[in-house]
């Protein structure tokens, strides 16, 4: 769990820096909610479904995914929210990819033990 660990920690150090360049409020429920969301959707179908435990294949996945994030950018729209920003997609990105890569060490660190 070391690594679990370190990944996290490596992780949130990156995503101070980005929230120092893009200068978003990153404690607002809004970008909470967001980064959330993101974060749990790679960690769950990315790195346990579809890198780990092969379950998914890696073109439903990001159908999958597409349809939980624009679901979620039309609700912001409905409620009149503008979350639709280059910041806060490559920001939305970088979740997918932080998730994805802590979901599959996890469940390969515990499977392992």
């Amino acid at each position: 769990m070391k690594l679990t660990g370190l990944i996290l920690f490596l992780g949130l150090i990156i995503l101070y820096f980005l929230d120092a360049a893009f200068r978003l409020e990153m404690l607002s429920m809004e970008m909470l909610g967001h980064i959330g969301l993101r974060f749990l959707i790679g960690f769950l179908i990315l790195g346990i479904s579809v890198f780990y435990e092969h379950a998914i294949r890696f073109k439903s996945s990001v159908l999958i995914i597409l349809a939980l994030v624009l679901g979620d950018d039309i609700f912001d729209y409905y409620r009149h929210v503008n979350s639709f920003t280059p910041e806060v997609m490559l920001l939305g990105i970088y979740m997918l990819l932080w998730g994805a890569l802590t979901g599959y060490v996890t469940a390969r660190q515990i499977r392992k033990s």
